[in-house]
């Protein structure tokens, strides 16, 4: 397992995405609710970065492209595209890290949150 730390949970605000660039990959945090959920940046049709998206309830919306994807398992809500990455999340000293090996991808539904409640 190999976790990466993205930022403070204070820098986080309900509804506003926030995106981080890790080597190579681009990792979006969505804050919903006391939840933070973790998925890949780049829209799964063409290079967008869903965290510029409109992110409503637990789905984030493609700025570009209108395809809706679940913050909690990475699922697009319409049969028009692909899947992206969900990942792990952990809170720990008031930082949020990721777990960004590739079995970290989650398939089920609701496992890539963490309560951020103190």
């Amino acid at each position: 397992m190999i976790w990466h730390r993205l930022c403070a949970v204070a820098k986080l605000s309900e509804g506003e995405p926030v995106g981080f660039k890790v080597s190579d990959r681009r990792i979006a945090l969505y804050k919903v609710g006391d939840d933070v959920f973790a998925t890949d940046d780049v829209c799964s049709h063409a290079f967008a970065l869903l965290s510029t998206g409109f992110l409503e309830g637990h789905v984030i919306e493609c700025p570009l492209h209108g395809a809706m994807f679940d913050v909690r398992d990475g699922k697009c809500q319409s049969s028009a595209y692909k899947d992206i990455k969900a990942f792990k999340v952990e809170i720990r000293d008031g930082d949020v890290y990721v777990e960004l090996d590739g079995d970290a991808a989650l398939q089920a539904a609701g496992h890539g949150g963490v309560d951020v409640k103190p």
